[in-house]
């Protein structure tokens, strides 16, 4: 049996579509910030970027939410000597994300029994996955932390799988450092967050349009100057 293609992952133009797009993108979004502070709430760890929120949390008078809104602000900055250029999906990504995880820690209870803590750390990693097939599904460009690796990628020559790893790796290293969980929910999240996504994706991608690679018009989505770039899609 031949190997079906994967589905289109480039950017498209805020303009294709937005009736059908624009929910599929601020639910997946919603969800996705819901999903973190259902593993916060685990208490059994939590994927790399929010260790370092909640480490920062532990430092500052901010929520987790404000921390992971102000860090997606300062990753877009680096995203300037990479000439990566942040698209529509980019800002609302910082904005929903940070208002959905706090909404979700003010709702959940703490201090939960290990059997509850067990499934909200489940649930969340499921619901994670299911939640990046839907928003990554609009096709409206990366999230600031995945724009920061594939422009990082591009620019050093290294593979996206190894500059992420390093990326990741470093992010965690300092908010483990600086007080955020690790544990068995992390492991979880890493083996489990890429199929479950790969699973999910082919039921919501939007397979129309043509990509910002191939001659979209939308200013915040095409790449600088000729030949133009397809936008990889981002998690985070």
């Amino acid at each position: 049996m031949p190997r079906p293609s994967p589905p289109p992952l480039t950017c498209l133009p805020l303009g294709e579509q937005p009736q059908r797009r624009l929910p599929q993108l601020f639910l997946g979004l919603a969800l996705y910030g819901f999903s973190l502070s259902l593993m916060v709430r685990a208490s059994l760890g939590v994927n790399p970027w929010s260790v370092l929120y909640e480490g920062l949390q532990h430092r500052t008078s901010l929520s987790f939410g404000t921390i992971s809104a102000v860090l997606g602000v300062l990753v877009l900055l680096l995203w300037i000597p990479l000439k990566q250029r942040p698209t529509f999906g980019t800002v609302a990504n910082i904005v929903v994300l940070a208002c959905s995880s706090d909404l979700g820690l003010a709702l959940l209870p703490q201090h939960l029994g290990l059997p509850a803590r067990a499934g909200l750390l489940v649930g969340g990693v499921l619901l994670n996955g299911l939640s990046v097939a839907v928003y990554v599904g609009a096709r409206f460009g990366p999230g600031p932390r995945d724009g920061l690796m594939t422009g990082a990628s591009t620019a050093t020559g290294r593979s996206l799988r190894l500059v992420r790893t390093l990326v990741e790796l470093t992010v965690l290293a300092v908010g483990w450092l600086l007080g955020g969980t690790v544990g068995v929910g992390t492991v979880l999240y890493a083996l489990a967050v890429g199929p479950l996504t790969q699973f999910f994706l082919p039921w919501f991608v939007y397979r129309g349009g043509v990509g910002c690679g191939a001659g979209a018009s939308e200013g915040a989505d095409a790449e600088a100057g000729p030949p133009r770039r397809p936008q990889p899609q981002g998690t985070l």
